[in-house]
């Protein structure tokens, strides 16, 4: 495995002493927000994390290597280059293979994630079951990979482009635990609130980390999310993003984007629509993601 990993300089130390770590994704940099918000944001959260006493390692395949922790001229490479690949579990062996840039998602993250032995992963917001599902079968490769990788997910739930009373019930087929921090409902990424009740939650990051012990010592395969809402000072009104997001998801529709083309091409139409507004909530909901998963993994390490 070692042709294949390669740990920065801080990762690898904080290994080395038993420090806790947390994985940030990049396709959040190459495909989800605009330069140079972006490339702002991805060190934001790095230095938010190591405030809360952790170690970020943001994870991009570079040379043929899947990168534990990037360098600055490395996160910046992948807010600007304009040929970075959008790779999840299906891309990850051509990509490493052709030594193209990749960023990874929500799924291929999880996957290095663990094979780097790193169990907390933030992020934005997981896939999830896409909207008239029952016509393209548009379903995230995140929901299987949360069913199978023991990696637990910190977000803003599952965003809010898709059909969510059905990600969750797919969540629930595949027996990963959905646990709202500080809420009983599923957050849906602009907004605290779905109007879906959860089965679990937990007001603090100490409980958090006991139930991953509790599930490592059982042996259980799979992750974990830990949905935590957007700050309300942040938010966006329900009805005024439901709004922005269906005439959104009408244009793809019309002009047939599907596939892993549809989530990008979203998420910028909701940033045009809404004047902006938008990024500014989805940076502001990954930071307090980074907040909450250096917390649970600097619990989880003094457990």
């Amino acid at each position: 495995m070692k042709q294949y990993i390669e740990f920065s300089q801080e990762v690898q130390q904080g290994m080395d002493n038993n420090k806790p770590i947390v994985a940030l994704e990049s396709t959040i940099i190459s495909h989800g927000m605009p330069y140079p918000q972006n490339v702002e944001m991805a060190k934001n959260v790095e230095q938010i994390i190591r405030n809360h006493g952790a170690i970020p390692a943001t994870i991009a395949l570079i040379n043929g290597k899947i990168k534990i922790g990037l360098e600055s001229e490395e996160l910046t490479l992948l807010a600007k280059h304009d040929d970075v690949a959008k790779v999840s579990r299906r891309d990850l062996a051509e990509i490493i293979a052709t030594k193209r840039i990749g960023a990874t998602t929500v799924a291929s993250t999880m996957i290095c994630a663990e094979l780097a032995g790193i169990q907390f992963f933030v992020t934005g917001g997981i896939g999830g079951v896409h909207r008239g599902v029952e016509h393209t079968m548009d379903i995230s490769a995140d929901l299987e990979e949360l069913g199978q990788t023991n990696v637990t997910v910190i977000c803003a739930g599952a965003k809010s482009i898709l059909d969510l009373p059905k990600t969750l019930e797919y969540l629930e087929t595949k027996g990963v635990p959905v646990i709202g921090y500080q809420t009983e409902e599923l957050p849906a990424f602009f907004t605290p609130e779905s109007g879906i009740k959860l089965n679990s939650s937990a007001d603090s990051p100490e409980t958090i980390a006991q139930i991953c012990k509790a599930k490592n010592d059982l042996a259980l395969s799979g992750g974990i999310v830990v949905a935590n809402p957007v700050p309300k000072t942040h938010a966006l009104s329900k009805s005024y993003i439901d709004r922005i997001i269906t005439d959104a998801v009408q244009e793809a529709e019309e002009k047939g984007i599907s596939g892993k083309d549809s989530t990008p091409f979203l998420l910028g139409k909701i940033v045009e629509k809404s004047e902006g507004k938008s990024l500014e909530t989805n940076i502001k909901l990954v930071e307090n993601n980074a907040v909450l998963g250096a917390k649970i993994a600097v619990a989880f390490t003094q457990l």
